[in-house]
């Protein structure tokens, strides 16, 4: 079946159309038109003005511009639509685009900043839906769109000239109340609305308090291994990073005692990325000893906190700071959907009004209609209901692969306990055996990260390899049936 083409949303553009005066009018236009369709200047499928129009708008006889458009049918650089117009029909992609003559490469002048920013190659999310074991993703299967469909119609149904210019960098009030209330019901964190700084994502969050905290220079710790762009996000600004070890109780804390200089400490303690412990109640205390006595600060990060599977959620680390030393993260991103863009942070009163301020030199704030539909999410009660259809879900996908994995056994690899979270790591002995099977899984359509990618740069050593799976974005029947391709292809 033939591939239906639309027509461009964009009209032609006659900016810098411009004949001489004298013989060859028709050729000019012949080559002005066919130079901008090879030069990708006019994409494909633009409608041209009728030769009435373009006459007109060019002074010329419309009897030139019809020479011109012949010209142009005969080598297929354009087409007739009965009754519609003449369009063009070259894909300017498909192409060969003239060289520019006399281009000389010069190398770009990039601050210190731009340069660490062109040293590793673009990286973009894996295209498609999920493919099992995906890390990050959650079930987007169970998100409401009809719910969230019906709140943005109510946001645009009332009247909105108030509502959709520049609003509070700090973010929407209500959906700024909603989560104080949230946190203060569902995660035993007692905050007042004005603590809270709504981002773009966590990783938004981690860039703006490393600028705040850290100077060009300044030492900070995160776990090792832990999660890559923390890492970024803490040097971006020229900060050193030192790696601290993790063992069953989550960070070693006494390792931070070597380092008197960190000023910031990143931190995942419901569930530790990638290793998946939780940090025991006595780190967590030690942590907030650490940081009072250093005057040092913590970026918890809750990236996903909400799933928890056996025991009771120890108490986070804001809600035990008594110091002002913790900054607190969450997403919105694992209990609806990545593509939302929202996350917060709740900061020390202190901290709240430079945050703030900071978040208008980045991009103002986030968007207003998605802060109002999410504070209607929560004040109407749909998403209190969808986390727990969510823990549900996640459970039940949790169970589906520790079955499964107990009944085949891939690899001959046991499955640590999962109590929390959306993936689980494991570990096997090489390198080598580690990026083989991650190798193997992806010719069959399985998707698995190595542990190495999480570890600082030359930190790894060789029995550090492992298996990172996720297990949130798949549901039960794919992680079975992924279960059972698993243990033929590594046998």
């Amino acid at each position: 079946m033939q591939k239906s083409i639309h027509a461009s949303p964009f009209p032609f553009d006659l900016t810098g159309l411009h004949l001489a005066p004298g013989k060859g009018l028709a050729l000019q236009l012949y080559q002005s038109l066919r130079d901008r369709i090879l030069k990708g200047q006019i994409d494909r499928q633009v409608k041209l003005p009728t030769t009435r129009e373009l006459a007109l708008a060019l002074s010329i006889s419309r009897t030139t511009v019809v020479r011109a458009y012949d010209q142009l049918y005969a080598e297929g650089y354009i087409s007739a639509r009965v009754g519609d117009g003449t369009y063009v029909s070259a894909p300017a992609s498909d192409i060969a685009r003239t060289p520019a003559t006399g281009k000389i490469d010069i190398a770009p002048r990039l601050s210190e900043l731009g340069q660490r920013m062109a040293l590793p190659a673009k990286v973009l999310p894996p295209p498609g839906k999920p493919r099992t074991f995906r890390l990050g993703v959650p079930a987007l299967d169970l998100f409401p769109g009809d719910v969230w469909a019906r709140l943005q119609a109510d946001f645009w149904r009332r009247g909105t000239e108030n509502r959709i210019g520049y609003s509070d960098p700090a973010g929407d009030p209500q959906l700024r109340e909603m989560l104080a209330g949230y946190l203060r019901n569902s995660r035993g964190l007692l905050c007042d609305p004005d603590q809270i700084i709504i981002t773009a994502g966590t990783q938004q969050a981690l860039f703006m308090c490393a600028q705040l905290l850290l100077n060009p220079g300044d030492t900070a710790a995160m776990e090792n291994p832990g999660y890559p762009r923390a890492a970024s996000a803490l040097t971006l600004n020229g900060g050193k990073v030192v790696g601290i070890g993790v063992d069953a109780e989550g960070i070693i804390t006494q390792e931070l005692h070597a380092h008197p200089d960190v000023r910031l400490a990143y931190v995942t303690p419901s569930h530790q990325y990638p290793s998946g412990v939780t940090l025991s109640l006595a780190r967590r205390l030690d942590l907030l000893a650490w940081a009072e006595a250093n005057q040092s600060y913590i970026l918890e990060d809750d990236y996903d906190g909400e799933y928890r599977y056996s025991g009771t959620p120890l108490a986070l680390l804001a809600s035990l700071d008594r110091s002002g030393r913790v900054l607190h993260m969450g997403t919105f991103s694992k209990i609806a959907f990545p593509g939302l863009r929202l996350g917060y942070i709740v900061a020390p009163p202190a901290l709240a009004t430079p945050l703030i301020n900071l978040r208008m030199q980045y991009d103002r704030h986030s968007s207003v209609p998605e802060q109002a539909v999410m504070a209607e999410f929560m004040a109407q009660g749909h998403f209190q209901r969808h986390v727990r259809r969510m823990r549900r879900a996640s459970r039940a996908r949790r169970d589906a692969l520790v079955d499964g994995w107990q009944r085949h056994q891939p690899g001959g690899i046991d499955l640590p306990d999962i109590n929390a979270g959306l993936h689980c790591s494991v570990r096997v002995p090489t390198i080598r055996q580690q990026d083989d099977m991650i190798d193997r899984a992806a010719a069959a359509g399985i998707e698995i990260d190595g542990l190495t990618r999480f570890w600082l740069p030359g930190s790894a050593r060789r029995n550090e390899a492992g298996l990172v799976m996720g297990f949130g974005g798949a549901d039960e029947a794919s992680i079975t049936a992924a279960i059972k391709t698993l243990a033929k292809i590594w046998r």
